[in-house]
C-alpha cells in the first residue's frame, strides 16, 4: 500500500494537505486546552470558598470544644458554636459544587472544542487520501496484471481528451491504434494512466 504518490507534484499536494490538515488537528487540540484552563480558573473562587469554609468549620468545632469547658454555659456555648460550623461546612460545600461544575463545563467544552474541529477536518482530509491510496493501489494491481497495460490504456482514452495531446496519434488514430494493439500507443497512454494516478511507469 502506497501513502504518497510518486510525481511529485501530485506527492507535495499531498504532504502539504497532510501537514495541514495536522496543523488544523493540533491547533484544534491546544486552543480546547487553553480554554480548558481559562474555564477551570474559574473554579478558584469555589477553592477558596472550600478552604475558608473548612476552616471556618474546623475553628469553630474548636472554640465549641474549649467552650465546653465553661462552667454552666458550657454545653450551650458548644452547641451554638456547632451551628455557626456547620454554616462553614456548608460554604465548603458549596465551594466543592460550583468546582464540580466549573470542571464539568471545562471538559464539556474542551471535548466540543476539539471533537467538531477534528471531525470537520476529518472529513475533508481523509476521503480523499484514502480513494487515492485505493485509486492508486488499483492502478498499480491493473498494470501488473497482463493485459493491465491494455486496459490502462482504455481508460485513457474514454478519460479526458487533453491527456492524449501528450501522445502523438499514428495514421487512424489513437482509438485505432489501440484497437490494432499498438504496443507502443498502449504504452504511452498506460503510462499516461500511471500519471494520472499519481504513479511512475
Amino acid at each position: 500500500m502506497r501513502l504518497y504518490a510518486q510525481t511529485p507534484a501530485r506527492r507535495s499536494r499531498q504532504i502539504l494537505a497532510d501537514l495541514i490538515a495536522a496543523a488544523l488537528i493540533y491547533a484544534a487540540v491546544k486552543l480546547a486546552l487553553v480554554v480548558h484552563d481559562a474555564i477551570g480558573r474559574l473554579a478558584d473562587p469555589g477553592r477558596k470558598a472550600e478552604s475558608a469554609g473548612n476552616s471556618l468549620s474546623d475553628g469553630l468545632v474548636d472554640a465549641g470544644d474549649a467552650a465546653s469547658k465553661v462552667p454552666f454555659v458550657g454545653g450551650q456555648l458548644k452547641k451554638q458554636l456547632g451551628s455557626a460550623a456547620e454554616a462553614g461546612t456548608g460554604l465548603a460545600d458549596a465551594g466543592r459544587s460550583l468546582q464540580d461544575t466549573v470542571g464539568h463545563v471545562a471538559t464539556l467544552t474542551t471535548v466540543v472544542l476539539i471533537v467538531i474541529p477534528v471531525v470537520f477536518v476529518l472529513l475533508l482530509w481523509l476521503p480523499p487520501r484514502l480513494r487515492w491510496i485505493r485509486r492508486s493501489a488499483v492502478t498499480r494491481r491493473l498494470a501488473a496484471d497482463p493485459g493491465g497495460a491494455d486496459l490502462l490504456a482504455l481508460r485513457v482514452l474514454t478519460g479526458s481528451q487533453r491527456a492524449l495531446a501528450a501522445v502523438p496519434a499514428p495514421p487512424g488514430g489513437l482509438a485505432e491504434a489501440w484497437r490494432r494493439g499498438d504496443e507502443q500507443v498502449i504504452a504511452d497512454l498506460a503510462a499516461i494512466g500511471l500519471r494520472q494516478a499519481g504513479l511512475r511507469a
